[in-house]
């Protein structure tokens, strides 16, 4: 999906693949501190659980880590999607990278966080076939996502540029973060209807409490941020400083809020996975 959208991103304004690539680094950031660690550490459990044909535990190893996912990510993805143009003003403004540089990735950036919980999943939920020796099935779910990312790569650059948006390449961006949430949901699908996966009790809760406490963070991290502009009329130690504030402050929030509602370790387990969890 990266390749073939900087194969278009070539055939779009100056600069396109460099605002995608920046947005993608960004992106792959939080994916890879959790979204991979995630997968790697539920990779020998889910083999060992289903060498030993034990299919509650199987599920509960897999609950655990979707619980977990839907605990960091939601307000992973939040954060970048609130804080984009804070975050590369921070890291990249200055030289070459000037104002509208940050701009333009800044779409890039909020259009890829919106498929951050689905590239995440798709970390996740892959385990669950490899684990099983069964490849074929996330090939093939594989190049659906590929083929449907080409699709909704030509039909939202042509809308774009036929609508006279200035960022056409985001919508190369939000395609790829779309063909990830098909994905994730094809592949939570086969898991399903393989009957290897059965979701505990309690989701609707915990979704509502992430989402509420996100939403309060959402807020804190928009009031602290303020315009984009104002970010490139600081200096680099401040822009620090302002950033490293707005993360604290939005943590402290989104947690506190999780507190209020009454969520605790308990409810991340589902069913119980084992003393190695």
């Amino acid at each position: 999906n990266l390749l073939i959208d900087t194969l278009i991103a070539s055939f779009l304004a100056a600069g396109s693949i460099t605002w995608l690539y920046y947005a993608d680094r960004m992106m792959e950031f939080p994916l890879g501190v959790f979204g991979v660690a995630l997968a790697t550490v539920i990779q020998p459990g889910l083999s060992e659980q289903h060498a030993k044909k034990s299919l509650s535990d199987f599920s509960a190893k897999l609950e655990w880590a979707l619980r977990l996912v839907a605990l960091i990510v939601v307000p992973a993805a939040v954060a970048l999607l609130v804080l984009a143009a804070p975050i590369l003003a921070t890291l990249f403004f200055g030289g070459r990278f000037d104002a509208h540089d940050v701009a333009m990735s800044a779409y890039s950036l909020q259009a890829y966080s919106i498929g951050l919980l689905g590239f995440s999943l798709v970390k996740v939920l892959a385990p669950g076939y490899y684990s099983r020796q069964e490849m074929r099935t996330p090939v093939r779910i594989a190049v659906i996502a590929l083929l449907v990312n080409i699709v909704l790569n030509l039909l939202f650059v042509y809308t774009m540029i036929e609508s006279g948006f200035s960022a056409p390449h985001a919508g190369l961006a939000l395609a790829t973060a779309l063909a990830a949430a098909l994905n994730a949901i094809l592949l939570y699908r086969g898991l399903r209807k393989a009957g290897v996966y059965r979701p505990g009790d309690g989701w609707f809760w915990l979704v509502v409490r992430v989402g509420v406490a996100s939403a309060a963070m959402a807020l804190v991290l928009w009031q602290l941020a303020g315009p984009a502009s104002t970010w490139l009329e600081l200096g680099l130690s401040a822009r620090i400083g302002r950033l490293a504030l707005c993360i604290v402050a939005g943590a402290t929030a989104y947690f506190a809020v999780l507190a209020i509602l009454g969520l605790r370790p308990r409810h991340l387990r589902g069913h119980a996975p084992g003393p190695d969890v």
